[in-house]
């Protein structure tokens, strides 16, 4: 069993950046497939950037490349999201998930319990 929790989330201006934290507890996770989702107010859960177990494989929503970055760092059983030039229409809750194959495609496994992000304009 593997526990997620997110942190870093917050109010931000249009242009700012963040960076979102995901630590996990209960298992060491470097064989983990590991990725970042959100969800916007009346939207659907959309998936936004995910790393592989080995960090090779990367993978990015066209609405988000460019301006952020998934990074892991395994020794510390944590994994980041680096956002920048940050748009109102990033604003969502984020979840982190982790997925025990390794890979990053749906579905994961476990999940974090989200964090706010919200950019204004």
């Amino acid at each position: 069993q593997v526990q997620l929790v997110e942190s870093g989330g917050g109010l931000v201006q249009a242009g700012g950046s963040l960076r979102l934290s995901c630590a996990a507890s209960g298992r060491t996770f470097d064989s983990y497939g590991l990725g970042w989702f959100r969800q916007a107010p009346g939207k659907e859960r959309e998936f936004v950037a995910g790393i592989s177990w080995s960090g090779i494989r990367i993978r990015y929503a066209d609405s988000v490349k460019g301006r952020f970055a998934i990074s892991r760092d395994n020794a510390k059983n944590t994994f980041y999201l680096q956002m920048n030039s940050l748009k109102p229409e990033d604003t969502a809750v984020y979840y982190c998930a982790a997925k025990s194959t390794g890979e990053i495609v749906e579905p994961y496994d476990y999940w974090g319990q989200g964090t706010q992000v919200t950019v204004s304009s």
